[in-house]
């Protein structure tokens, strides 16, 4: 069995060419540009492999997932650092709030020296009243009992045993 090599001629056809596709037909010769010829078959070289399958594949971009998402979290932990920073000298600060409904709350807001307590409903921000003296600030400790009941315990005595 021979192997035949095949060929693309590219450009005008030659009077060559004419006379080779038929007797009957007049094509004018006319100067022909430098022949090229394409294989049909690329050469196996030219186009690499670069797919990993499987496992390797969903490997790679597992951890590049993962380092964006660490990436999102650092640089969310950095922003609320640095926002943090610039607290100590505010102008205006909430020193309490209480909710009084579903979207109203009572809130103490200090400005400068002098507080001010404040209405505040959606799409509504009142003055209730000035403060002539600061609040003392609120102690943590005393509003929590020194020890909190067991969830047990009340489970029990809510069922009666």
């Amino acid at each position: 069995m021979s192997t035949q090599q095949h060929s693309i001629a590219t450009g005008p056809a030659t009077g060559a060419d004419a006379a080779d596709a038929g007797a009957g037909t007049a094509v004018p010769a006319a100067p022909a540009p430098a022949l090229h010829t394409a294989h049909v078959f690329a050469a196996p070289a030219a186009a690499p492999t670069t797919s990993q399958g499987g496992i390797a594949g969903v490997g790679q971009i597992t951890l590049a997932l993962c380092i964006v998402l660490a990436a999102i979290f650092a640089f969310a932990w950095i922003a609320r650092r640095l926002r943090g920073l610039g607290a100590g000298g505010r102008a205006l600060d909430i020193i309490a709030d209480i909710r009084l409904g579903p979207k109203e709350r009572a809130v103490v807001l200090q400005v400068g020296s002098q507080q001010l307590l404040l209405g505040v409903a959606p799409g509504r921000v009142s003055t209730l009243h000035v403060l002539p003296e600061p609040l003392p600030p609120a102690q943590p400790n005393a509003v929590l009992p020194a020890r909190l009941p067991n969830f047990a315990d009340i489970l029990r005595r809510s069922l009666g045993k």
